[in-house]
């Protein structure tokens, strides 16, 4: 989105539509279940910036955050004990004290179970690779995971349902000194590499270790009314899978099944715009009905608002919000549409290498937080 296409929606797009000159069929919203003209004037933006912290929250990190008045952040509860699975209700508290002097408010947690990591590396992969009774003490972690946030307030428990973890099958140069990460699948057919411990996974073993899981946790999260979010399996695959492991929450159908197991206003998704991208041949065309179909039914209980170029099997780069092929003016009047009221989170801020690496992200994180914050601002005033 450059800066003339943008002015030219939020701007002149505005004036049109007061002038009257805007067609009806334009200017009012979509019903997200049938299509139609919903109403002739779309509610109040209520979604709210946020952020993704990377590792335990801290005075120094927690002062570079509140630095950009984020609305809410997600965090990782310090875990004194290693061996313990979840965070205590103290520790939690701990965590919110920590936050709350900076004047942070933390709405979504990461599980200490069930992270983003490739099965190889984690120590605890029992669930995903279906081994009991290894898998029911680390179920009864999670569950025990879920009443410490009733316990403290916090509404919303992360997690991924992910064997292979964040697959990329390569960098290229970006803007400036940044490096940018991409995924190409026959390229990564090519690279070779062994098969994880999980061996082969096939379609029917994946849902049946998810079905599994959520018959446990899902209960547990409407007795307690805490919102547990999957992220999507990152990227997604072609049906025949990649090192022998079918990714099956890679595809929008796939999610849908996944949120339709054990149907609960408690059971969604923390959904990572970059990676449904990932999972879409024409993400900019593709995506507004995914939104659609997941936010109207209030599926989405956090957004990962992130940009790539290219599309399914194939996408070139992760790149900053403003220069990828998902239009996020377009995008953000979907969200307005469905009501979604939760944050919006940069994801993946492209890296910098070499000794400018920590503060190289950092800034562009700062920058990703402020486009954000003016594409929310902007689209707020079209009331």
């Amino acid at each position: 989105m450059d800066r003339r296409k943008f002015f030219s929606v939020t701007g002149a797009g505005a004036a049109a539509m007061a002038a009257g000159s805007v067609p009806a069929a334009e200017a009012a919203p979509k019903s997200a279940a049938t299509g139609s003209c919903a109403s002739a004037k779309l509610q109040p933006l209520k979604a709210r910036l946020g952020h993704q912290m990377n590792g335990k929250l801290n005075e120094a990190n927690c002062s570079w955050a509140a630095r950009y008045g984020l609305d809410a952040i997600c965090a990782s509860p310090d875990v004194k004990d290693p061996a313990r699975l979840y965070p205590t209700v103290e520790e939690l508290n701990q965590m919110l004290d920590i936050a709350g002097k900076h004047k942070l408010k933390v709405e979504v947690i990461d599980s200490v179970l069930l992270t983003s990591s490739n099965v190889d590396r984690e120590k605890h992969p029992a669930i995903v690779l279906g081994q009991s009774p290894e898998r029911d003490r680390d179920i009864e972690a999670f569950q025990t995971n879920i009443r410490n946030c009733a316990s403290t307030g916090i509404r919303t428990l992360k997690y991924n349902m992910s064997i292979l973890g964040v697959v990329r099958s390569g960098k290229v140069p970006g803007r400036g000194d940044t490096v940018y990460n991409k995924w190409n699948y026959k390229e990564a057919l090519a690279q070779d590499k062994p098969q994880t411990k999980a061996g082969n996974v096939s379609e029917a073993e994946f849902w049946d270790r998810i079905e599994y899981f959520l018959s446990k946790v899902v209960p547990v999260a409407n007795e307690y009314k805490v919102r547990i979010a999957c992220h999507p399996q990152d990227p997604g695959m072609p049906p025949e899978g990649y090192l022998g492991i079918h990714n099956v929450l890679g595809t929008p159908d796939g999610l849908k099944k996944f949120v339709g197991l054990h149907e609960s206003a408690y059971h969604g998704l923390n959904f990572c715009q970059g990676t449904v991208s990932e999972d879409l041949y024409h993400p900019n065309e593709e995506l507004p009905d995914v939104i659609r179909w997941f936010g109207s039914r209030k599926k989405i209980f956090n957004v990962h608002f992130r940009n790539i170029r290219g599309g399914r099997d194939n996408f070139v780069a992760e790149m900053f919000p403003d220069e990828g092929d998902v239009d996020f003016v377009k995008m953000l009047k979907v969200y307005r549409e469905v009501g979604y009221e939760d944050l919006l989170m940069p994801d993946h801020a492209p890296e910098v290498e070499g000794e400018n690496a920590q503060w190289g992200g950092r800034e562009n994180f700062a920058f990703e937080f402020g486009y954000i914050r003016g594409l929310i601002q902007a689209e707020q005033h079209l009331v």
